[in-house]
């Protein structure tokens, strides 16, 4: 068995695809052979990949496993040499007849540009060269299957050729029905609009829309049938389709060969929003779908160069701020974080950013959600933080919302059209919870752009959510918080100290707008934190709730806040002694959540870590959760909830909370 010689994480799934959370595709394996590609929910979305070298063909990517193709299940596979996973490329290098390939997935998710991030694109790009001194006579096969684009392999596909011009040929398979934004819920995949492969015109290039029985045609041949398959509708998982494309290397010498495709993905409308259908960000201008692919394909080369300027300069902070494992830490999560919202624009242009709690209820907007969320945008773009609270705004200020807290999201994905927690029943509200998160995400986007006109625009349910916490949040009720899983708590010390921060965060509000009202809400706060200190002392730590005994703790990881916007509400030794009774209770992958249990959660793990004084505690409290993601048996993408013991997930994966790993790289305001 072939050994990973180059690549220090040993990711448990690996971002291929990375853009949205309906157009996305993992491999959860070792070997990008290993395995079929699934979607981040781990039913199938496979891709294949082989290279004949010298008319001898072998695999790279995905398998087949229907009976009549079993021939190609038995093709040798290449060597798999390296994976290297990058904030925004993942990177395999294989072996194999003399010849290496590189095969790099990049999906250019660069915060500096909203139209580019929002664009339904990722590149795959495939590298050849010789490696014995012997020039060898390559061809490469890739494909795409229909799985990309239903929720079942029971539901019918057709499939086409699309007009994009003569610099890119491009094929594109959707379902028949195409009921657009007809299925809401979590473990769903998309089954309208269409999945698109499309690659430049070059010599020697062959393209097919046909069974997978034609990878056995290109394994024994080199060539793709010459007409499309015409046995159109079909069901995906009868004979199944895929749009697949050949490149000819010709004579591949020491000089490296480069070829690539795109992968693609039309959802027509992209969020139902009150009622009203909107299309995803890029279209605002009123671009074509077909302009945009060319206008992919003209960028390609533009887009490398970039995309590899932002790895290394994120790589270089990451590694400055929290070492090697952090710095792999963040390129894990960075592309998942992202890819778990959708970019769109609303009526009148304004940017919305809807994210989805993915393998957890499908609550679409979810504010508990977008506050774990907010370092990775705070650090790379403060209008995207901007655009997951608007939402929220709008739905507190109508008349569905009657409750004087904030809500706790406007839906389920993709229909943004209402609360649906809980069934909006007043016990499974999060009232502490919300209306801190709302207050804090607003001082912190205000304070990171220097300018408080975003929280002016929606004052009033700022004002009233803060004395909602001058009033309730000292000593919260029995209630959840955005650790619900864990079950109702009355007199959570950690949801106290959100309130706390939550009034601080609108004192300092009021100071930028130049409201009188912020010297007094901030002498509450202070107040409500020198009351916290005295009755949330276990002596060496804190306790869990104020009513629990000494031998109880949580992590403290709302506290951060304290120090990043300058508050000093608490004294320093609060989170000294929190650090030091943290690593006394760590287990082999981490510190747990609190005593109740031996989860933990990712996000508050690195929260509560970046409180330590030093870089050496730093890293001795995230260094655990490197070594979780290095070594679980649970093959998912990044989940932010697992057991510090067993290594094992308890639940959520690929979710957006992810991005609060960043939070080290924020500087204190």
């Amino acid at each position: 068995m072939a050994q990973i010689l180059t690549q220090t994480l040993r990711p448990p799934s690996v971002p291929l695809i990375a853009v949205d959370p309906y157009f996305s595709v993992w491999s959860a394996a070792d070997r990008l052979y290993d395995e079929h590609t699934t979607h981040w929910t781990n039913k199938r979305n496979s891709m294949a990949g082989i290279i004949r070298i010298d008319g001898k063909p072998r695999r790279f990517m995905g398998k087949v496993d229907l009976a009549d193709l079993a021939r190609v299940n038995e093709l040798p596979a290449m060597e798999q040499i390296s994976v290297k996973v990058e904030p925004l490329t993942s990177t395999y290098v294989f072996e194999a007849d003399g010849i290496e390939l590189e095969a790099a997935f990049m999906t250019p998710l660069l915060q500096d540009d909203l139209e580019l991030l929002s664009r339904p694109v990722s590149y795959m790009t495939f590298r050849v060269r010789s490696i014995d001194g012997k020039a060898h006579r390559v061809q490469l096969y890739i494909d795409l299957s229909a799985e990309l684009c239903v929720h079942a392999t029971d539901q019918a596909v057709t499939w086409s050729r699309a007009e994009t011009g003569e610099r890119v040929a491009a094929m594109r398979i959707g379902t028949e029905e195409q009921p657009i934004l007809g299925r809401i819920g979590d473990d769903t995949r998309i089954d309208w609009g269409y999945v698109y492969l499309a690659v430049p015109q070059s010599e020697g290039l062959q393209t097919a829309i046909h069974s997978a029985k034609m990878r056995m045609r290109f394994a024994d041949s080199g060539q793709l049938p010459e007409k499309d398959d015409e046995a159109c509708p079909r069901e995906a998982a009868d004979d199944p389709v895929a749009m697949a494309a050949v490149f000819d290397f010709g004579e591949t010498g020491e000089q490296p060969l480069s070829r690539y495709a795109i992968a693609a993905y039309d959802d027509i409308h992209a969020i139902e929003y009150f009622g009203k259908p909107l299309d995803a960000y890029w279209r605002k201008a009123g671009m074509t779908y077909e302009e945009m692919l060319n206008q992919a394909a003209e960028q390609y080369d533009e887009l490398v160069v970039r995309c590899a300027d932002f790895n290394r300069k994120l790589i270089h902070e990451s590694t400055q701020a929290g070492g090697e494992k952090y710095a792999d830490m963040l390129s894990l999560a960075y592309r998942q974080a992202i890819a778990a919202h959708k970019l769109v624009a609303g009526e009148q242009g304004e940017l919305l950013f809807f994210s989805k709690e993915n393998f957890s209820n499908g609550c679409i907007a979810t504010v508990d959600v977008s506050y774990p969320s907010i370092p990775l945008f705070l650090h790379g773009n403060p209008e995207l933080v901007k655009g997951m609270m608007r939402p929220i705004f709008k739905y507190a200020a109508s008349e569905e919302w009657t409750f004087d807290f904030a809500p706790h999201d406007v839906g389920c994905y993709p229909a943004a059209n209402g609360q649906v927690y809980g069934e909006n029943k007043l016990e499974y509200q999060m009232p502490i919870e919300e209306c801190g998160n709302m207050l804090i995400m607003a001082a912190a986007v205000c304070l990171y752009e220097g300018n408080a006109e975003f929280a002016r625009e929606h004052w009033e349910l700022l004002t009233r959510w803060a004395a909602y916490l001058k009033e309730h949040g000292m000593d919260p009720a029995n209630q959840l918080c955005t650790d619900d899983f864990a079950g109702h708590l009355a007199h959570n010390a950690n949801l106290s100290i959100k309130a706390i921060i939550g009034i601080g965060g609108y004192s300092i509000l009021c100071s930028m707008l130049g409201d009188p009202e912020g010297e007094a809400y901030l002498t509450t706060a202070q107040e409500m934190a020198d009351k916290w200190v005295e009755t949330a002392s276990a002596g060496d730590h804190y306790k869990l709730t104020f009513d629990s005994s000494p031998d109880t703790w949580s992590l403290k990881y709302n506290l951060v806040w304290d120090r990043l916007f300058g508050l000093h509400l608490f004294p320093t030794s609060v989170a000294e002694d929190e650090i030091r009774h943290y690593l006394a209770k760590q287990n082999e992958f981490g510190t747990p959540l609190d005593s109740r249990s031996t989860y933990t959660k990712a996000d508050w793990l690195v929260w509560s870590a970046s409180m330590a004084t030093s870089k050496e505690q730093f890293e001795q409290l995230v260094e655990p959760l490197w070594h979780f993601l290095n070594e679980t048996p649970s093959r998912v993408p990044f989940t932010d909830w697992y057991d510090t013991v067993s290594g094992k997930q308890i639940g959520f994966q690929n979710r957006s909370v992810v991005g609060g790993l960043f939070l080290p790289l924020l500087k204190a305001l």
